[in-house]
């Protein structure tokens, strides 16, 4: 059985095995609630990415040519592992990255979905049979690509391993991953577990660090297809360094999502999933609720209700299992900060939190501003962190005209009980996932990505297979030639 709870060193993880890093390097992985050491890690080099690229491909051909049947019951078992070692998982992932014990044993779960939902496509991968005429049988076949690189962020880092290895797999490629350095250890977990239920050595490799084995993945000419959820601007530098080898990516990137509450909502029901949306992983979610548009008539309700349930959260470390843990990093709690003392400039009202906790670790108070104008940056800047701003608009307003007036376009929300007025917010926000009178309503099964700035193709459902199989098209000639018969007529 693979150890990891307690390790207090991890290095890569290349062709089944443990592997020093190339010059020798590592970085301290802090608990974000302390700010105490928990392990030291490897940090990557180029030469450690060449390292995990040639493994990834020589263990390719096999996998591609491995029964797609057996390939399922394989990422089957590494469903029924993660489970039995779910509490393990959740308690290194909760002291990593910082989120409170029950959501961290809640993405667990989800990591388990994505290899039991994703096993059962394996043998489900079916091409089409295309009319062209009585002259031609032709078909497609959809195949794996290759080596998929997963660059993978320091917010669900565990679940989010999964969400692209499992499908990576399931299609028959091989796969390296590069989690974020303030949050590897779930990967290095998961890793193992993949091994123990019978992943081939090779297939599954892990690379910690930074910046340079970000840049290596991403550009690098053996590998095919590349992952990346994370900032905006990051992954506009993975698709400047994948053009020159003119390799397809996916990206999932920020957003900046509008919850627009109209007159006649249910107000309480609103303020409840809103609330949810921003504050659950202490708002560290790309697709949080962090712009709520409000219609003045229950404007003062929804902020005071909004105000009672952010003082009422109660804020830990994560293993105490609070309402709100602390921000990844002390650098992300700086930007944060920021990002509040520029609404206070902006001339925005704190109506709740606003402030950095005096204590060890990353924590700063839930925080709703009020009386904010949608071109202040607080209301058109990704802040990533449990801050909400409420943004009033009237009867003269186009609410989703305002909602759809930012950069990002990844996910929104709309409040009614009138289904005319929800159905035509849906047509026309732009958005790639829509929610009527609830949040997070996406699921294993969904389709997850983003429109504009948030990003391009889809995570999640059997739409995330696209992004890992490419399709052949095959021709053949049925027709008699000039000379005689078909050979074989």
């Amino acid at each position: 059985m693979s150890q990891f709870d307690g390790r207090e060193r991890y290095e890569h993880y290349v062709d089944g095995a443990w592997r020093e890093p190339d010059d020798g390097g590592y970085f301290e992985a802090t608990d974000p609630a302390t700010g105490d050491a928990i392990a030291t890690v490897a940090d990557g080099t180029t030469g450690d990415v060449d390292a995990a690229v040639a493994t990834a491909r020589e263990a390719f051909p096999a996998w591609r040519d491995t029964d797609p049947v057996e390939r399922g019951q394989v990422l089957n078992r590494v469903a029924g592992l993660i489970r039995d070692r779910a509490e393990e998982l959740a308690a290194l992932e909760s002291r990593d990255q910082g989120k409170p014990l029950s959501q961290a044993a809640s993405d667990v779960e989800g990591a388990a979905r994505y290899f039991e939902y994703y096993a059962g496509a394996a043998d489900k991968l079916e091409g089409t049979s295309v009319p062209t005429g009585t002259g031609q049988m032709d078909f497609t076949l959809r195949e794996p690509f290759g080596v998929s690189a997963q660059i993978i962020p320091w917010n669900f880092p565990g679940n989010l391993f999964a969400r692209g290895v499992a499908p990576a797999l399931v299609a028959g490629n091989a796969t390296v991953v590069k989690p974020a350095p303030t949050a590897s250890l779930s990967s290095f977990a998961l890793v193992q577990l993949c091994e123990d239920a019978g992943v081939p050595e090779g297939l599954v490799n892990v690379v910690a660090g930074g910046a340079e084995p970000g840049d290596a993945l991403a550009s690098h000419g053996g590998v095919d297809t590349v992952t990346f959820t994370g900032s905006v601007a990051t992954g506009q530098s993975v698709m400047r360094a994948a053009a020159d080898e003119v390799t397809p990516v996916t990206l999932e990137l920020g957003g900046k999502n509008p919850a627009v509450v109209y007159e006649d909502a249910d107000v309480s029901e609103a303020v409840e999933w809103i609330a949810t949306a921003i504050f659950t992983n202490a708002g560290q979610v790309c697709s949080a609720a962090d712009r709520a548009l409000v219609h003045e008539s229950v404007y003062d309700d929804f902020v005071a209700e909004l105000v009672d349930v952010a003082e009422s959260y109660e804020i830990g470390p994560g293993d105490e299992d609070p309402d709100l843990g602390p921000l990844n990093s002390a650098e992300h709690l700086e930007r944060v900060a920021n990002y509040i003392r520029t609404g206070r400039e902006e001339g925005a009202t704190i109506a709740a939190g606003g402030e950095v906790l005096d204590r060890p670790g990353n924590f700063v108070e839930p925080t709703v501003f009020a009386d904010v104008d949608n071109d202040m940056r607080v209301a058109q800047e990704e802040i990533f962190g449990p801050v909400v701003v409420v943004i009033p608009f009237g009867d003269g307003d186009d609410p989703v005209e305002i909602a759809n007036d930012v950069d990002y376009g990844l996910t929104a929300g709309v409040f009614t009980n009138d289904v005319r007025r929800a159905l035509s917010a849906v047509r026309d926000i732009e958005a790639g996932n829509v929610y009527v009178n609830k949040w997070f309503g996406d699921t294993t099964q969904t389709p997850f990505g983003g429109y504009k700035h948030s990003g391009m193709g889809r995570e999640k459902g059997l739409e995330a297979l696209d992004s890992y199989l490419q399709t052949k098209n095959v021709a053949i000639n049925l027709e008699r030639s000039s000379g005689g018969d078909l050979p074989g007529a």
